[in-house]
């Protein structure tokens, strides 16, 4: 009899060890599911998960990177649905895609986001006036593509020909906007997201709209509208500059904008932007030179936004042929309908200085 009392307390005694083992596993296995840091001291990690990325290797990621505590402790909860459920998180089923995790995110909030594909999206401004080189460098500063890739989408045949643009690139046809893009994202998607921009804000310029993209009148309003936009700093002067250069156009006439000179120096020669032009800069051989040459340059020169093209598609009539900056403060400018009105600005500016 005794023996078989030994034997029940010893079982007994190992039932409670083995009970009290798996209230310490458990203990753990929950402490692991918790946030890696608090809300005061979190930090945030862009994740990426690719198609057919398994749960280890997730796991293995988000510890390196601090964003939850044990590799293992994740693994199981998503791996036996049991454990999961005690841990109170949600099935995970991997959706690929990039994601914003915080080290504050309980795993069962990263179970929920990993497995929605809600990707987190690289919110990127592109002013008005930027080329094509200033664009991808942006681009690639946020991460969205590399800028190289950029400039060789700027240049794809195949969305050259499907917009019907006349032109070698697409300077001029990428909208200035802020766009919601995806990390690693691919260039020509960029690109064409751009364009389609392009399109779609000119129906609401009726005199662009009327116009067949590949035609030579849409192409010079274009091109007129990227020097503009280069020229312009308040806006209610940008038709009084487009009206200026028409005049120019007129009488055969160099549009004599620095904007163009620039251009070269700083896209064409691939110099730094320079600090003044110089009259050596001036004489440069380029077709894109309009102190050298009457005509416009063969391409824009940067990518306008709606005030630009506006004012070249609806331009007022003026007597103007000349402008100048008055206050600099307020972007003001003179316009002169004669060369000594337009001198005497100029003098009276420089005594204002």
């Amino acid at each position: 009899m005794k023996k078989k009392e030994t034997t029940l307390l010893f079982v007994l005694a190992f039932l409670l060890a083995l009970c009290s083992v798996a209230a310490a596993s458990y203990i753990v296995f929950i402490f692991n599911m918790r946030p890696a840091s608090s809300a005061a001291t979190e930090t945030t990690e862009r994740i990426e998960v690719p198609h057919g990325m398994t749960v280890r290797a997730l796991a293995y990621e988000l510890e390196s990177k601090k964003l939850i505590k044990n590799k293992d402790a994740f693994y199981l909860a998503a791996r036996y649905k049991l454990l999961g459920k005690i841990a109170g998180c949600p099935q995970l089923t991997l959706a690929s895609g990039v994601y914003s995790i915080r080290s504050s995110m309980s795993v069962a909030e990263i179970f929920e986001l990993v497995s929605t594909g809600r990707q987190e999206y690289l919110r990127v401004s592109l002013p008005e006036g930027l080329t094509i080189s200033k664009i991808a460098e942006r681009l690639e500063n946020a991460g969205v593509c590399t800028a190289d890739d950029f400039k060789v989408s700027a240049r794809s045949k195949t969305l050259i020909e499907k917009y019907a643009v006349a032109s070698e690139t697409l300077e001029g046809y990428l909208f200035p906007d802020t766009y919601f893009f995806t990390p690693a994202m691919n260039a020509e998607a960029v690109a064409e997201m751009m364009v389609e921009n392009f399109f779609a804000h000119i129906q609401r310029i009726p005199a662009l709209a009327a116009l067949d993209a590949s035609s030579e009148q849409f192409k010079t309003m274009l091109v007129l509208a990227s020097i503009v936009e280069r020229e312009y700093r308040r806006a209610d002067e940008a038709p009084l500059i487009a009206s200026v250069f028409k005049n120019r156009m007129r009488q055969h006439m160099g549009l004599y904008s620095c904007a163009t000179i620039e251009y070269i120096i700083t896209e064409i020669q691939g110099k730094p932007h320079p600090e003044i032009i110089t009259y050596d800069d001036l004489k440069i051989d380029s077709p894109y030179n309009t102190y050298k040459w009457a005509a416009l340059p063969p391409t824009p020169i940067s990518n306008p936004g709606m005030t630009a093209l506006s004012a070249c598609a609806d331009t007022p009539t003026t007597a103007y042929y000349y402008f100048r900056l008055i206050d600099e403060a307020t972007g003001t400018h003179a316009f002169s309908e004669d060369f000594s009105d337009h001198i005497k600005e100029g003098e009276t500016y420089a005594t204002k200085k």
